[in-house]
């Protein structure tokens, strides 16, 4: 069981999140760019996360998490965005403990999240 209940139960990508970006966008082409630069700049979105935790920069751990939780709701990652909410506040409290649980599942959850993006969504536009 994991320790955040529920965030499992959240979809990877909620295809319907995308389907609604591309509406409001009114081209097609500029959500799936979106979700392109989302899903190549994971490992950056990683990295920003590990080290400004490691280094116990509150303030860069607690961007890099919004920005998470932003970017991952806008191409309909809910549980990546759900676990980022999770560590931002787990930041805001000063909770390492709960920050590191969150990060390992971000960890685990990120890769996961960019695989169906790229499987599931983007391969579908060529």
């Amino acid at each position: 069981m994991t320790p955040f209940p529920g965030s499992e139960e959240l979809p990877l990508v909620d295809r319907t999140v995308l389907q609604a970006l591309e509406e409001q966008l009114g081209q097609p082409d500029m959500a799936r760019n979106f979700a392109k630069d989302y899903s190549a700049l994971w490992g950056q979105r990683e990295r920003r996360l590990v080290d400004s935790l490691e280094r116990e920069d509150q303030a860069a751990a607690l961007d890099a998490a919004i920005s998470l939780k932003v970017s991952s709701a806008m191409v309909g990652g809910l549980r990546l965005a759900c676990l980022a909410q999770i560590l931002e506040t787990a930041v805001r409290h000063g909770d390492l403990r709960r920050g590191a649980s969150a990060l390992a599942l971000i960890s685990i959850h990120g890769p996961a999240t960019v695989n169906e993006l790229q499987h599931q969504y983007l391969r579908q536009g060529r």
